[in-house]
């Protein structure tokens, strides 16, 4: 196959609409791609598999976090000499991935970046636990970060991002804090905590500067425990809106191409705007394993 396999999510606005002004972007910068707009992980699986068969090895994600991390998930499933190559042409809710290569958030002049050569070299996080193995690109977290990803999915789409500031309130005073045995590389933390984040990339959560120190080239995730109480949470939040909660004493970082979580009682697990699991987790660092088109 030549050119591009451009996979949309059929959520991410209305399909029709979102179909007609991708082919628009793409025949603007003369880009030859194949527009798919499967529903759900299976579909989307069995669409860049069909390609990747076919001997493509460039794929275009066309949504928000979600949909970069079913397509990265999929991509990884495969044996490659060379890393594929990622494009992101952000529709979604939250697309928070490509802040960290300055890509734009409107589809027409993202698409201006799939022109060219030029491609940026990313590690991708790999997590294990009683769920399976999940991919993720940009950032996972543990604990009350995730139950509020958990309870957002359940409040209507149409709240967008608003979802998870609504969900803030409904989530965190019932959170139980745990006491939590973490062992990243050579450093470990036992002890009580609220919130543990394993970042690739910097942003999350609509423009929220979690982790301002990541590089997606280190080979390494930037660890956080927040051994935060509940009542520190709203404030941590806020803080952690252009990245300043990094100097509160109760953020403990340390980077570390592996890592091993256990917590008790068992937290759920999240990554890339995606719940998937509760209890332990292990996570390791793939070097460079996927090009971002940029």
């Amino acid at each position: 196959m030549n050119g591009w396999l451009v996979v949309a999510n059929p959520y991410a606005g209305r399909r029709k609409e979102i179909e007609q002004r991708l082919r628009r972007a793409l025949d603007a910068q003369r880009i030859e791609a194949e527009i798919v707009a499967p529903h759900g992980e299976a579909e989307v699986r069995a669409s860049i598999d069909q390609a990747v068969a076919g001997g493509c090895d460039r794929v275009v994600a066309v949504g928000g976090d979600g949909t970069i991390n079913l397509v990265v998930g999929a991509l990884m499933q495969h044996q490659w000499e060379q890393p594929p190559i990622l494009g992101v042409l952000p529709t979604g809710s939250g697309s928070d991935f490509v802040r960290t290569f300055g890509i734009p958030q409107r589809l027409e002049d993202a698409a201006r970046h799939l022109s060219g050569d030029q491609v940026y070299a990313s590690d991708v996080g790999l997590l294990r636990g009683s769920w399976g193995e999940r991919h993720f690109i940009n950032v996972a977290d543990v604990g009350v970060l995730a139950a509020l990803v958990q309870r957002a999915e359940r409040l209507p789409r149409w709240l967008g991002l608003a979802r998870y500031h609504v969900a803030l309130p409904l989530v965190y005073p019932r959170f139980p804090e745990a006491e939590i045995s973490l062992v990243a590389g050579r450093r470990t933390y036992e002890g009580p905590a609220m919130l543990v984040v394993f970042a690739n990339a910097q942003f999350f959560g609509g423009g929220w500067n979690i982790a301002p120190r990541a590089t997606v080239t280190d080979g390494r995730f930037d660890v956080q425990v927040f051994n935060a109480s509940k009542r520190d949470v709203p404030r941590l939040w806020l803080r952690a809106k252009n990245g300043d909660h990094l100097r509160d004493k109760k953020v403990h970082r340390f980077t570390a191409d592996r890592f091993t979580l256990e917590t008790d009682p068992a937290w759920p697990v999240e990554a890339d705007g995606e719940f998937f699991g509760t209890g332990r987790v292990e996570g390791e660092i793939l070097t460079g394993a996927i090009n971002i088109k940029i």
